[in-house]
């Protein structure tokens, strides 16, 4: 009960579940059998009670959640596979979506995200990347919480507003770096990002739920939209990743994994992937096995994982692969020198004779040492093998045991609703500073009065004149007498400030 049957060649082919979460690898080109492959492990997997999570890309395997059609083909392939009481049924399934339309919703925050992860999703610069961690620093100092994009965007607008007293402090920050920031953080926006970033946050217990039968419950991440936006996919990924390996109890190695991951398309998790984050994903593949969850990555080359990875995958089917250009040939080749050889099997040939169905199988076993390659016959699936109906998804999701835990937003307050009130209160907040300033124009006011008022004694108006040119005339009048022209000058450099010189 230890093991799951996986196909049969020469012999049955099993993967035992102590070895479970030593990760794995699903590869092949299109349309060889991987989604099969996929569907058979996982619902192997929840019939054990291990719970599963698996990113959907194409959306047609959402058939988990009902039960296959008879056919005397699948009876037959059973019995050639040697499956005992091979029959039809469906899989407990909850169904996730980043935008809350083809399930529960799947939210995060900004700060688990952290600042690392969402520089890759925002596809910044290093410079850039460095301005980001400086708003989360500060976020952090002044005990602001970022939640959603809205806090982001809040706090970015800070920023911008005390760039020099925040530089001062933090390190330079260039307007320009910062405007780019903005633009991308709206362009995630528009890109689904605001469902994603928000609460309730996802809690990892939900994920690892049996239902009341003990099988494990399949968790279906409907990616066929998420994947059009392969930084926010890859990124979501990491961060769940990352989330799994820093949370969960340490387990060393137990009966059977506490969790085990599928990952499709999984050539997105690594592609632009800078080194020090791809170091990253390296040290939790080597760690996250000690909490008991097995990751495994379905890609059409196995190329398309690193090595450094690649080489931790101890459980591998490799379906069909057609070497028609030098980019498949050298996949055939690294797929060849990852198995342990079989002297019946010359892999770099059979890899490409393979049928629909058909895989060259490894599994690690006793010791976790790893079996010669086998060419075998995959198990086939007891759920249906296509998509479920938008009908059947509605009823599966009704059916949900998460319920409503997810379904509606909560916004609560956080770094935008307080720097808003922060804003407002500075205009507010001081009735007596208003006061004063209307006081002062007041004052200001009656004094631009009385200047008017001795401006028209001194000067006159349109229909008076007035003491200056009163005097001005009189000393006109007085005909060379210097008596005339000193009283002039005096009285209007006495009014205009300017001593008066001869």
């Amino acid at each position: 009960m230890n093991t799951l049957l996986i196909g049969k060649g020469e012999q049955q082919v099993h993967l035992n579940l102590k070895y479970a979460n030593r990760h794995g690898l699903i590869a092949g080109a299109t349309g060889t059998g991987k989604t099969v492959s996929l569907m058979s492990l996982a619902e192997g997997f929840s019939r054990q009670g291990v719970p599963v999570f698996i990113t959907d890309v194409k959306g047609d395997i959402s058939g988990l959640a009902m039960a296959g059609t008879p056919s005397e083909k699948l009876l037959q392939r059973a019995a050639q596979i040697g499956i005992e009481d091979y029959h039809n049924e469906a899989n407990p399934v909850v169904l996730w979506d980043l935008a809350g339309v083809q399930g529960h919703p799947l939210r995060t925050t900004i700060s688990e995200m952290g600042p690392t992860l969402l520089s890759r999703i925002l596809e910044l610069n290093d410079t850039q990347s460095g301005i980001l961690d400086i708003v989360f620093q500060l976020a952090d100092d002044q005990g602001l919480l970022l939640l959603d994009l809205d806090d982001l965007r809040a706090m970015l607008a800070l920023v911008a507003e005390e760039r020099k007293d925040v530089s001062a402090k933090y390190g330079l920050i260039s307007a320009q770096s910062l405007a780019v920031i903005q633009r991308s953080v709206l362009g995630l926006e528009r890109d689904g990002g605001k469902d994603f970033f928000g609460e309730p946050a996802l809690q990892l217990e939900d994920l690892m739920r049996t239902n009341l039968q003990g099988r494990g419950i399949i968790n279906l991440l409907a990616a066929n939209k998420l994947i059009l936006t392969p930084r926010l996919y890859s990124s979501f990924l990491l961060w769940l990743l990352s989330e799994l390996f820093e949370n969960l109890p340490e387990v060393g190695d137990p009966e059977k994994p506490k969790l085990v991951f599928f990952i499709d398309e999984a050539h997105l998790l690594f592609e632009g992937c800078p080194p020090s984050l791809l170091k990253r994903v390296e040290q939790i593949m080597r760690l996250i096995r000690s909490k008991g969850v097995g990751v495994y990555f379905c890609s059409q080359f196995p190329d398309d994982v690193p090595g450094e990875i690649l080489g931790q995958l101890g459980n591998r089917i490799q379906h069909a692969l057609r070497a028609y250009t030098p980019r498949d040939q050298k996949a055939v080749k690294t797929a060849a020198e990852t198995f342990v050889p079989n002297p019946k099997l010359v892999v770099s040939e059979v890899i490409s004779q393979l049928g629909v169905g058909e895989a060259l199988v490894s599994m690690l076993a006793d010791k976790g040492v790893p079996t010669m390659v086998e060419r075998a016959l995959i198990a086939p699936p007891r759920c249906r093998m296509g998509p479920a109906t938008s009908e059947e998804l509605h009823q599966v999701r009704a059916q949900s045991p998460i319920g409503g835990k997810y379904d509606h937003s909560i916004n609560r307050e956080s770094a935008y609703e307080l720097l808003n009130q922060r804003r407002t209160g500075v205009a507010t907040s001081n009735p007596t500073s208003t006061a004063s300033n209307t006081a002062n124009d007041g004052q200001t006011g009656q004094k631009t009065e009385e200047q008017g008022w001795f401006s028209e004694l001194i000067f006159g108006n349109k229909r008076r004149q007035g003491l200056a040119e009163t005097l001005s005339k009189q000393a006109a009048r007085t005909v060379g007498s210097q008596l005339g022209k000193q009283i002039l000058r005096g009285i209007l450099g006495g009014m205009l400030g300017k001593s008066s010189r001869r």
